[in-house]
């Protein structure tokens, strides 16, 4: 199953506020999800953004794809790096070991 995180629209009109959620990629914007991980909220007063570090580290580790807007939520609530720095020290660390088992 191809997961996505991205926004579920909630609030009022002219009000938006947003769930971060992680859903199947085919299912519609406001229906069903598998897990929500966090919201945002534009319109206030400085803007809110309260996001799940544990679980959205957990998703985009099993491949879930994150959507424009919600990568740069990531990327402000300082998720997105801890994923690329760990990813990165798990590439560095298996790197040498299989170089020594395949030498070419």
């Amino acid at each position: 199953m191809a997961t996505k995180i991205r926004l579920k629209r909630m609030g009022a009109k002219k009000n938006p506020s947003y769930r971060v959620v992680v859903a199947d990629s085919r299912s519609p914007r406001d229906g069903r999800f598998i897990e929500e991980i966090g919201y945002y909220q534009p319109v206030a007063n400085p803007e809110v953004i309260k996001i799940d570090e544990e679980r959205a580290l957990y998703w985009l580790s099993r491949g879930a794809q994150a959507t424009d807007t919600v990568r740069a939520l990531l990327k402000k609530a300082g998720v997105w790096e801890k994923h690329f720095s760990k990813h990165a020290s798990e590439s560095r660390e298996a790197g040498p070991e299989q170089e020594e088992a395949n030498p070419n």
